[in-house]
Formats: structure tokens, sequence, C-alpha cells
């Protein structure tokens, strides 16, 4: 009876013990450290942890410090020191006081521009505490969408906007349309100037592919061609992001006139391969007194007027080939019992100013 006891205490000691054991590695494994994996950055940079992301991409590079935005500098602990303002038209800070070097910011973050300042109060502070803070951002270059669209406006972006997106707000392209959007990107307005936009579009699929979009630095900006067909397609490559500063322009066509023996006399605008017999077709076609084998086309030219007489039956029999007309071409029909004129035809056009007016309507992005 004795040994019976004695073996049962053990066995309860020894299972004790076991149970002991085993919260006790368990304990020790919760507090061992994880490791980090190597895929992810230990950087504190926004944009190298964004990398996967183009729309954080945009959101990060919109969080940098612009031209144009209200910095606020804060050295915890005084307010004599404290300062607030913008940047000068090379980037530094404006006037921050008790600094000997001037603060570069443009296109900085937060955290950097307060690292450097410290620096600077090292001097008078012993290990001062620096927080920056973009207080406004409204004073950023706004960006402008006209040309071809029913409701040309300025935008002041204030986060991540495809171009789809901005032609929607004008209300589409109109039949003006040249089949051609031009992206004109001044240097340092944006933070976007040391990636090309054939490097955005790579992040946004994957992988590149062959389209339609063309990319031209000239004097540090970029100009930037888009293809109307592919944007339609629904091609992301041809849908770019729009920056703070951008000028977008959906490019008109150039006017071809017909006039004389149609039913609706009529400005056409040009689109590729514009011929001779399209051209008569939307303006109504022929009318009953058309004299259709004497067509003129009056072309300009460098030294004049270039005059083209086309027999449009021969070009109805196969006789001759269409002719495809160009920017400006008038083309007229004579009628039965006029006379032809003898004077080239004068057309009244109204001039488009060359630059956009700053007096369009300000659409907020945010």
């Amino acid at each position: 009876m004795v040994i019976k006891q004695m073996f049962k205490g053990k066995f309860y000691y020894f299972s004790f013990r076991l149970l002991c054991l085993f919260f006790l590695q368990s304990f020790i494994y919760a507090q061992t450290p994880t490791q980090i994996p190597e895929n992810i950055s230990k950087d504190n940079d926004v944009l190298k942890s964004t990398n996967s992301n183009p729309g954080s991409i945009a959101m990060a590079k919109e969080n940098l410090i612009h031209l144009g935005d209200l910095i606020d500098v804060d050295v915890i602990g005084s307010t004599e020191y404290d300062w607030r303002g913008g940047l000068t038209p090379e980037g530094f800070l404006n006037g921050v006081d008790f600094v000997e070097e001037p603060i570069y910011a443009l296109c900085r973050s937060e955290e950097e521009v307060a690292s450097d300042i410290a620096k600077g109060y090292s001097k008078i502070f012993k290990n001062p505490q620096i927080a920056v803070k973009i207080v406004d951002r409204s004073g950023r270059p706004v960006s402008l969408l006209y040309g071809a669209v029913k409701t040309p406006q300025r935008f002041q972006i204030r986060r991540p906007v495809h171009l789809n997106e901005l032609l929607i707000l004008t209300g589409g392209i109109t039949e003006k349309a040249s089949g051609e959007i031009q992206i004109l990107r001044p240097p340092n307005i944006n933070c976007d100037s040391k990636q090309s936009t054939k490097d955005e579009q790579t992040v946004n699929i994957g992988q590149p592919q062959e389209i339609n979009v063309s990319t031209k630095q000239n004097d540090n900006s970029q100009n930037i061609t888009v293809k109307i067909s592919d944007l339609i397609k629904g091609k992301q490559e041809a849908n770019p992001l729009i920056l703070s500063g951008d000028v977008v322009t959906v490019l008109e066509t150039e006017p071809i006139y017909v006039m004389g023996g149609v039913a609706n006399p009529k400005q056409i605008n040009a689109s590729s391969k514009m011929t001779l017999s399209r051209a008569i077709a939307a303006a109504g076609g022929f009318t009953k007194d058309a004299n259709r084998k004497k067509v003129t086309v009056q072309r300009r030219e460098k030294n004049g007027t270039q005059t083209i007489e086309v027999d449009f039956e021969r070009i109805k029999a196969g006789l001759e080939k269409d002719i495809v007309l160009q920017a400006f071409d008038i083309v007229e029909i004579a009628r039965s019992g006029y006379e032809k004129r003898k004077f080239s035809a004068i057309i009244k056009t109204v001039e488009v100013p060359e630059k956009p007016s700053m007096d369009l309507p300000l659409r907020i992005i945010d």
C-alpha cells in the first residue's frame, strides 16, 4: 500500500514538471523576435515602401513638399524659433532663422526636412526636437485641360487622378478632336521629374508593352503624346496620372471647307485620310444642279495657292484615284448656270488664342 502511494506521488510530480516545462518553452518562443523578411524594406522612404502600388506611389509623391506649399516648423519646447512659410523658386525654405546653410525642401518628406533643420539648430539647442508639417497645399500649381473638350477647366489636384477622369469632368471629347492628346509637364512643378512616363506605365501593368505613347524631354520638361484610340480601348499605358502643373491639350483637327454644289456647305474637321468623296458626302452630297465634272480644290502652299481641277465622274468610275485632302483645303463644286469663280475663295475664320485663359473654372479634386 505504501509502495503504491509512492508511485502515485511520483507520477503526479513528474506530470507537474512536464507541464511547467511546456509552459516555459511556450513563453520563451513567444518572446523570440520574428525575423523581418528580406523583401520588406527597412528604409523609412515612403516611395520605396509603396513601389508595388502605382496609386500609393502617386499619393506618396503628393505628400512630399511642393512649390506653393505652406510649411510649419515647430521647435518643441520653444515658440521663439518656430517658423512658417513657403519655398523659394529654387526649392529652399524661404527664410528659416538661425540656420546658417539654406534648407532644401522641394520634393522631400517632412521628416527629412525636420532632420536637416535639427542639425542647423544643434548649435543653439542640445538635441533639438523639430516637427515639420505641410499645413496648406492649396497654393500648388493648377493643372489645365483644354482644347477639343466640352468644358475646358483648371484642376487643383490633391489626390492621384488619371487622364480619363479629368476628361469625364470636362464633359468629354468633342468631334473636333484630332485623335491625340498632348501633356506638357514643366520641371520642378511636381515630384515626378525623375521618373519617365514609360517607367510609370511599366509599374501599372507589371510588364512593358508596345503602345502609342511617346515622351520627349526638352529643357527638363516632358512632352507626352497619347492616342485617343488607345485610351478608348482601355489601355492603361494611354491613361497616365495627371500631376500638379500639367497642361493637357486635346488637339483639334484643322478644317476643310466644302462649298458650291453640295446640299450642306460646311466646314469639316480634317481627319486622317479625308478623301474628296468622303468630304462631299459629309457635306450632304451633290445638289441637282452640281457639275460633277468641275470640282476645284484650292490648297495653301508656301508660295501661294495651288488649284487642282478634278473630274469627279472619273473618280467614281475608277479611272482616277480619289484625292486625299489636306488641312485648310477649299473644295468648290461648280453649279450649272453659275459662272466660275475668278478668284480664290476667302474663308473667314475665328482666331483661337494659343494659350488657355486663366479665367477657366477651377475644380478641386481631393
